[in-house]
């Protein structure tokens, strides 16, 4: 059976599988998820705990030999396998199968993974687990969902946030969700049962927001425009190389104008991001900034990321984070739009790319 992370307590109160699979790339859940099922283990009964990691073929002769042997100190034992890649490999793949088709009642088998793709957990090995046990993929917490996460977290602890208490202490740990746990632990122990506001929020919780150069695409083709941008001071704040943060923005405005122009031509927007080779995980936001901006704008932009190559290389003057602050503000807005957001836009961006405030 497939789960939920959300839903593991409510499962374990009910009795637990004799086999779990958690893969993922979020470590925060995944420790959380493995720190349960541990601490249920210890509760049923399963005094013994031994971990393998494995990889390669050659790592499965621990395995086997654990899981054929009997316990010399306790009746009941808890293996964690660990599998860094997420790959088996063929050996691997076999014992897998072997074990899930008659898992022995005194051994309870906790595997972490890393994320699996399609080919993973479409394999026989894996469909052989969830048939038996309980397979958890575990993902970030997408941004629009964090608010809903944080309030039911601190709910469990007694407190009641206003809705734009959520959203701030969502602003300040977006993508740190580790952050965000400690920062709600924070608030219990700084406030007493009850309401809790955003002004409490501003005098408690640090700014620990991390994020990644997708999440500055994903934000910017949605016009998110302030997000965007947040996102941006947050990466040079972390000291992210320019020189990734304008590859993102290319690749995903080189997309966009190739859409464009297509569109332009008469192609439908669906054969159109086809044409232009957009990748599936990116057709629905890009599909939103191609309503905003034309042709004429994703080529401007375009180029504006060369200027932007020639600052950072010292072939043209101006100061590449300015730049980029401009172009992200532009492509979150629309074309021939002001910044909603006050950001000002430097006079090379303008030259340059042929826009007007």
């Amino acid at each position: 059976m497939k789960l939920y992370p959300e839903k593991l307590a409510a499962h374990l109160a009910k009795g637990a599988k004799s086999v779990y699979l958690i893969h993922g790339d979020e470590p925060f859940q995944m420790g959380e998820a493995g720190d349960r099922l541990r601490a249920h283990a210890r509760s049923a009964g399963f005094s013994e705990r031994e971990v393998i990691v494995a990889n390669e073929d050659s790592d499965w002769d621990q395995f086997r030999e654990s899981v054929d042997s009997l316990s010399l100190f306790a009746e009941r034992r808890l293996i964690e396998l660990r599998l860094p890649s997420g790959k088996p490999g063929r050996v691997g793949g076999e014992a897998l199968k072997r074990y899930s088709a008659a898992p022995p009642e005194d051994l309870m088998l906790v595997i972490s993974s890393a994320r699996l793709d399609r080919s993973g957990s479409s394999s026989a090995w894996f469909k052989a687990i969830d048939k038996v046990g309980v397979t958890m993929a575990v993902q970030p917490v997408p941004a629009g969902q964090l608010p809903a996460w944080l309030g039911q977290r601190l709910r469990a602890l007694g407190l009641h946030p206003a809705p734009d208490a959520l959203e701030l202490i969502a602003e300040r740990t977006e993508g740190n969700l580790l952050a965000a746990s400690q920062e709600i632990e924070r608030l219990a122990l700084l406030y007493p049962v009850g309401e809790i506001t955003a002004e409490q929020i501003v005098a408690a919780v640090a700014d620990s927001a991390r994020y990644s150069l997708t999440d500055l695409g994903t934000a910017t083709l949605q016009g998110q425009q302030a997000r965007a941008l947040r996102i941006l001071r947050g990466l040079r704040d972390e000291a992210v190389a320019e020189t990734l943060v304008v590859w993102t923005l290319a690749q995903e405005i080189r997309s966009g104008a190739r859409a464009a122009e297509a569109m332009a031509a008469g192609v439908s927007p669906d054969a159109a991001m086809k044409s232009a080779a957009v990748w599936h995980t990116r057709v629905g936001p890009l599909k939103l900034a191609l309503e905003r901006h034309s042709a004429e704008s994703w080529l401007l932009m375009l180029s504006t990321t060369s200027l932007i190559d020639r600052q950072i290389k010292g072939q043209a003057s101006g100061r590449p984070w300015d730049v980029l602050e401009a172009l992200v503000a532009r492509l979150a807005g629309s074309s021939g739009e002001r910044s909603r957001v006050g950001v000002p836009v430097p006079d090379v961006f303008l030259q340059h790319a042929g826009l007007h405030r």
